[in-house]
């Protein structure tokens, strides 16, 4: 199992990398909140090639399931150039979180809009990473904060060879149980390919996505370390950096 850590990608993401000890690392390509091409990276050769498990986040603006064509058309543009540009990277995935739609309209026209998006990129070859599908922690009208919705998500998309990250502080902001969490959502997904492992600054249900370090939040380190030791799945943590190198050591002296 490769611990890991999402790193600075303005930086030398090798460099920080090897300072918390991360085996695996996660990074953005682009700015996480614009709509920009990701431009080459200049260490794209020596990511790829170096020992990491290496993970590429999508950018937050990304809603795949939005019914606005002004924002769900960039998104599906997007979320094709991220998933080349991670590949020279040498990234196994490219995280996309699961999206939603607004107040007042209905959930089946986002999971439609998700097939729709896998269906037509199957016809034209496929992405050029596997797509790993996030749970996120709020939005009444969001694909995959609740797991019945996550399970008519995979329904429409399950075909096309969609893989799962599971975040256990959206997980646990969204209301769901982190005791037998990786069960639940394998029975729905059928795999976990990556968890993002997270302790939450909130409590159960808060709908509030703000990340705490591992021994610092209101989930029970013991309950964050099983979900682990289930998923059987690299994990990266997301957690505050003055604080990320210390997680991953815990994470590795407990799981062994």
């Amino acid at each position: 199992m490769h611990i890991g850590a999402h790193v600075r990608s303005d930086a030398n993401p090798l460099a920080s990398a090897a300072d918390c000890g991360a085996e695996a690392m996660q990074f953005f390509l682009a700015d996480p909140q614009g709509w920009k091409k990701p431009p080459a990276h200049p260490m794209a050769e020596q990511i790829a090639a170096s020992d990491l498990t290496v993970f590429v986040h999508s950018p937050y603006v990304v809603n795949l399931a939005s019914t606005n064509n002004r924002i769900r058309i960039p998104s599906r543009k997007l979320v094709t150039q991220h998933a080349e540009a991670a590949a020279t990277v040498g990234a196994v995935g490219l995280i996309v979180h699961g999206g939603h739609v607004t107040a007042g309209e209905d959930a089946a026209v986002g999971v439609d809009n998700w097939r729709k998006f896998f269906a037509r990129q199957a016809d034209e070859g496929g992405f050029a990473v596997p797509i790993l599908i996030e749970n996120t922690a709020g939005g009444d009208n969001a694909m995959a904060r609740r797991f019945d919705a996550l399970a008519r998500l995979w329904d429409a998309v399950g075909e096309f060879g969609a893989g799962f990250c599971l975040d256990t502080c959206h997980a646990f902001a969204g209301g769901e149980d982190l005791v037998g969490v990786v069960d639940r959502a394998k029975a729905i997904t059928g795999r976990i390919d990556l968890v993002h492992l997270n302790n939450s600054r909130d409590e159960f249900n808060s709908a509030r996505d703000r990340h705490a370090n591992i021994a610092d939040g209101t989930i029970d380190p013991d309950e964050l370390v099983a979900v682990c030791a289930a998923a059987g799945a690299p994990v990266v943590v997301e957690t505050p950096a003055e604080g990320m190198a210390e997680d991953i050591a815990f994470l590795r002296e407990r799981l062994g």
